[in-house]
């Protein structure tokens, strides 16, 4: 087994190193108190091809493999996770269900502008009284001649304020529960569809967070993805790789913290030495470093799985768990090494730990995924 990067992979990890140090890491702190969106670090990570990374060139996209998919978010989110999971979103929830599930006409059409960042894009799964329960749909779609009429509201939608493309799910059939849910790809232009209150969040706070509302919002039947009541299908497979998305999103957070551990412990002097110089701070700094470490090999390995064209949903939720629950417990340790001044908006660990949480609740929380384990383990 081969654990090293191809060399393509390392090439398109120093790229996206070299990019965030230079064009992400700088603005970070000042969007994240803003909470503006950074629509033109995320225009230069669209022209770096990071918007549709997994799309094939036919539509647009880079046609790279899942593990430098991973390298790359990773990269990102070691710098500011708020742009990590825009990029997550794009590549994981809009392009590949559309790709997956779309239409050879829904593809040619929504791709190219996806994949090369013309167009952002969102997805609408979540609505306030649907959260980890996606089969309690209140959103409905009623079909109109050669439209839907499409009536609720979604949520906690990334993206949302600056999208113009959004994969969304609706009942078709409420009697049917789960199985009466459908998707449909949804434009910001349709009439009836608006946005509510932007989220002012504890971590992520520039990631675009936005209400969406529909008032017998009218989509076109050609917008329907895949069939009426895969809905449920397509939401759950497409959350598999968006999965591993924030898995690698929690190992650049944590990788970040880890590293601004390391910096601090060689500079702060207490006792009239380093403190990396005491024991405790080196058995902190070990086991974050083995945390990461444990946690990187997984999301490896389902970003392998994945790209083998297997079956990955086990291996996905095994990383998003152990690198969300790692990446939150790396960086409380990174904060404390830090003090008092991790305490404070002076050092970055203080924003690292406040995106680190988000990474234990989106795309499925922690105890959805050991549901997800125990039930493979146990069928």
């Amino acid at each position: 087994m081969d654990f090293n990067l191809n060399e393509q992979q390392e090439m398109i990890r120093t790229m996206v190193r070299e990019f965030a140090e230079k064009e992400i890491k700088p603005i970070a702190m000042k969007h994240d108190e803003s909470m503006e969106f950074p629509i033109e670090t995320v225009k230069m990570m669209a022209g770096l091809g990071l918007m549709g990374m997994m799309v094939p060139p036919e539509y647009g996209g880079g046609g790279t493999d899942p593990v430098s998919y991973s390298v790359a978010v990773e990269e990102v989110s070691r710098v500011d996770a708020s742009h990590g999971v825009i990029m997550s979103v794009n590549n994981s929830l809009v392009c590949y269900p559309i790709l997956a599930f779309g239409t050879e006409e829904q593809k040619k059409k929504y791709l190219p502008d996806l994949a090369s960042g013309a167009k952002l894009g969102g997805f609408g799964l979540t609505e306030p009284n649907a959260g980890t329960d996606a089969g309690s749909q209140k959103t409905t779609a009623v079909k109109d001649g050669d439209e839907y009429v499409i009536t609720g509201s979604k949520t906690f939608i990334t993206n949302a304020c600056a999208a113009e493309t959004f994969v969304i799910f609706a009942m078709t059939d409420i009697e049917a529960g789960a199985r009466g849910i459908s998707a449909f790809i949804i434009e910001n232009s349709y009439p009836g569809f608006s946005l509510g209150k932007y989220e002012d969040k504890l971590g992520i706070r520039c990631s675009g967070q936005q209400e969406l509302f529909f008032d017998e919002m009218r989509v076109p039947a050609e917008n329907l993805l895949g069939e009426e009541g895969q809905g449920f299908k397509i939401a759950m497979a497409t959350l598999d790789g968006g999965r591993i998305g924030i898995a690698s999103q929690a190992v650049g957070i944590a990788q970040g913290a880890l590293d601004e551990a390391i910096e601090y412990s060689k500079q702060r002097e207490q006792f009239g030495k380093p403190i990396a110089a005491f024991q405790a701070i080196q058995w902190m700094i070990a086991d974050m470093a083995a945390q990461v470490d444990a946690a990187r090999l997984l999301t490896r390995r389902a970003a392998f799985v994945k790209g083998e064209g297997k079956r990955y949903s086990y291996e996905a939720a095994m990383a998003k768990l152990v690198a969300s629950e790692n990446c939150m417990w790396v960086c409380d340790k990174a904060l404390q090494i830090h003090g008092g001044y991790g305490y404070t908006k002076e050092y970055v660990v203080e924003r690292f730990f406040r995106d680190a949480k988000i990474t234990q609740i989106y795309e499925g929380t922690s105890e959805v995924q050991r549901m997800v384990i125990s039930s493979t383990l146990l069928r």
